[in-house]
């Protein structure tokens, strides 16, 4: 049996793909024959991406995939572990200055991802600008990698001897959704905001930018339907790693701490509504609460199935810190996440480059909720710039 940090393949299903991703607008088109040379190139540096699914007894597991990675010139989907992505469980794509990785979450999160990304942009832009960057700061082949990275990340911490937390929140079961049946067109928003706005906002406020999201979004679900009664609930990401202060790791080890709104709270004085959401983050996103959550894993529990609705509303707040030298030549930048039963909608954030971008995923086309949301924005003051929306095209398996 695979040890309780290495990768459960079965966490993804055809309906329920669980794919996660990155995308990025360059300043120039992309120039595919160099993207191809820069992917091949990292994969001595980060050879746990360039994998295939296999069986070890009656485990699926995954080993090396010699196989070239697919790059296609398109934003139409393929399927991991198919012939049209040579069974690798990744997958590059490009579209005009538009480019994306996508990957099965299941084998990484937004922390692991994004040092790959950063470092197949390094090789990139080297190459199709002329360039010679600064390496600090990046992961390059010929660099070791540490064992840490790859390894149990928690095997330093008495993970065995945690006891329950004093504060654990309770499942809601009967809250607030925002599904409508008859229309399945998965789409996606994105938008752009000032990060030096958002951050005196939250100062202003007694936010953080997940709470400021999170609350935004549950007075955008009233202003919906305001008649409704049942709780809008919101999930917010948490990671463990960083929780725990552990080194770099791309495994994926991510929980959720519930914020609730219930109907009789006061949702217009905006400081009391922010104290009481961020309070509520406080208590769960604790060290004692993570380590519980890794003991839980150690003891090969079965996760939460993908087929059981947990919050109305999930927020993803990912740390990618910059790109340095290559700042300049990237326009955008965003996580996207395949959507599934566990919420109704997904709202993944990220700072980049003095700004927060925004990818707002719903699993339908009607923008009625998403026009709530931005009218929220304004009541707040809240400058934006909404960029576009289209279908939301991800690769399954």
């Amino acid at each position: 049996m695979p040890e309780y940090y290495e990768p459960i393949l079965n966490l993804s299903d055809p309906e329920h793909h669980n794919t996660m991703g990155a995308i990025l607008t360059l300043r120039d088109p992309v120039d595919g024959d160099i993207l191809r040379y820069a992917v091949e190139e990292m994969r001595t540096r980060f050879p746990y991406f360039y994998i295939k699914p296999a069986y070890r007894g009656n485990d699926l597991v995954t080993v090396p995939n010699d196989l070239p990675m697919p790059i296609r010139n398109t934003w139409e989907p393929i399927c991991f572990h198919s012939e049209a992505s040579n069974y690798h469980l990744g997958a590059w794509k490009y579209e005009g200055c538009r480019l994306a990785f996508e990957i099965p979450h299941s084998l990484t999160d937004g922390a692991g991802l994004m040092p790959y990304i950063k470092s197949t942009l390094f090789l990139y832009l080297s190459k199709a600008t002329g360039k010679t960057f600064d390496p600090a700061g990046f992961c390059l082949p010929g660099d070791v990698i540490p064992e840490s990275e790859t390894g149990n990340p928690f095997r330093s911490l008495n993970v065995d001897s945690i006891k329950a937390p004093l504060y654990k929140k309770k499942p809601i079961p009967d809250f607030f959704r925002l599904l409508d049946t008859a229309d399945t067109d998965k789409t996606v928003f994105f938008m752009k905001f000032s990060e030096a706005e958002i951050i005196q906002y939250c100062r202003d406020y007694d936010g953080s930018p997940n709470v400021l999201l999170s609350v935004l979004l549950a007075k955008a679900a009233r202003r919906l339907d305001p008649k409704s009664k049942k709780p809008v609930t919101v999930s917010v990401c948490i990671d463990h790693k960083a929780m725990l202060g552990v080194p770099h790791n791309y495994h994926m080890f991510v929980g959720g701490a519930l914020l609730d709104f219930p109907k009789e709270r006061d949702m217009e004085d905006f400081t009391k509504v922010n104290t009481i959401a961020r309070g509520q983050l406080m208590l769960q996103a604790q060290p004692e609460n993570s380590l519980w959550e890794i003991k839980q894993m150690k003891q090969m529990l079965p996760p939460p199935s993908l087929d059981i609705a947990q919050a109305s509303i999930c927020v993803s707040y990912v740390s990618s810190g910059d790109f340095g030298p290559l700042d300049p030549y990237i326009e955008e930048l965003y996580i996207v996440t395949s959507l599934s039963k566990i919420t109704d909608i997904l709202c993944e954030i990220l700072c980049f480059n003095h700004n927060f971008f925004l990818a707002f995923l719903q699993p339908y086309s009607s923008d009625h909720y998403f026009r709530c949301f931005l009218d929220e924005l304004d009541s707040a003051g809240i400058s934006y710039e909404f960029l576009r929306s289209e279908p939301l095209r991800m690769c399954g398996i």
